[in-house]
């Protein structure tokens, strides 16, 4: 499957249909009069958030949506039927945006949430609705209200309870194929995740969700690399797992650069609390693993864990302490965290980009 996180789109909803003038003829009634109907409403154009979507690749080969236009009024007091309306399905987490890409409209971040992004016209009246004591016979009506026509940007941001963050190679692919049935692209070269992937761990009889994003390099933040644009989808999460690989010469400074680039980025990203870890530990021996986990641990105020995806070794300890942080955050919090009960799509990263 591919991974869309933005996409522009063209909506309009329906124009109103027109008021119809008409006259009352009937045999043997003496006196008729008006009898046109309104027309009926355009169709709205609405935004939900469902479960069960995480990109926005629905979105890639369809670009306009218009709702129907409202039946125009007919005589005998026929009101003219409603226009359909249009409803666009959007991944929970999705932002709707002005045609600048700036002003934000709504926030999607419950399932079942909808929002009436363009509304339909307003039917025009018949002639009957101006009949009065002194225009008995009025020989005008109203034409529909035109619909809303406008462009917004829907802007993806995945919403998981843990994110992954790291410099490449850091081993975050791994970790996730480990603890979820998320099949990531696992390879030893740079840049070997080119999308954010999701997957649902357990631990104790507890799930969380966590995201997996392209590896972070000096200077991320002026698009070196792929950027800083995947940071979005982690913005959302309650706690991040900074993997330092034990591959680095330098861990300490390995976990600066990237800590810079969160902070460079901003998005309340450095205020999350965060669980670091040193990863690939079955590659060093005792002794250069104590030296490096003590480098690690100057450089980021904290013991870091030491774990192992390949191993096993470690990974229980550092996935009880993400839940632990993330039912602590949870308790008292109104925004519900998605449905765990309908799977998750899972990206294949060997698809075509």
């Amino acid at each position: 499957m591919k991974f869309l996180d933005e996409t522009k789109v063209y909506i309009r909803s329906g124009d109103g249909g027109a008021g119809a003038v008409s006259f009352r003829r009937e045999k043997f009634v003496e006196f008729g009069g008006p009898d046109g109907g309104d027309g009926g409403r355009g169709g709205d154009v609405w935004i939900e958030a469902v479960n069960g979507l995480n990109t926005l690749i629905d979105f890639r080969f369809q670009q306009h949506f218009k709702a129907k236009i409202g039946t125009h009024g007919m005589g005998r007091n026929r009101t003219g039927a409603n226009g359909e309306s249009v409803t666009l399905k959007v991944p929970v987490g999705t932002q709707i945006f002005e045609e600048d890409n700036e002003t934000l409209i709504i926030d999607m971040i419950k399932e079942g949430q909808k929002f009436r992004v363009a509304k339909g016209g307003n039917g025009g009246f018949g002639n009957t609705h101006f009949k009065s004591p002194t225009n008995q016979a009025p020989n005008w009506a109203n034409p529909g209200l035109e619909g809303e026509e406008k462009t917004v940007w829907l802007r993806l941001k995945l919403i998981a309870d843990a994110g992954l963050v790291g410099l490449p190679n850091a081993g975050k692919s791994t970790f996730l194929a480990s603890v979820t049935r998320a099949r990531p692209k696992i390879a030893n070269y740079p840049f070997t995740t080119l999308h954010p992937n999701l997957g649902v761990a357990a631990i104790d009889g507890r799930e969380f969700v966590l995201a997996d994003i392209p590896g972070l390099i000096e200077g991320a933040h002026e698009g070196v690399g792929l950027g800083d644009r995947f940071l979005g989808h982690v913005e959302r999460t309650r706690v991040l797992l900074h993997l330092v690989s034990s591959l680095e010469e330098y861990v300490g400074k390995s976990y600066k650069t990237v800590k810079a680039e969160l902070e460079a980025y901003g998005g309340g990203l450095t205020d999350k609390q965060e669980i670091v870890a040193l990863s690939q530990i079955d590659i060093l021996d005792e002794k250069e693993l104590k030296k490096k986990a003590k480098e690690l641990e100057k450089a980021c105020g904290q013991t870091p864990f030491l774990i192992s995806a390949i191993t096993g070794k470690g990974m229980t300890e550092v996935l009880r302490a993400l839940r632990d942080v993330i039912i602590e955050a949870s308790e008292g919090d109104e925004t519900a965290l998605p449905d765990r009960s309908a799977p998750l799509q899972e990206f294949d990263e060997d698809d075509e980009q």
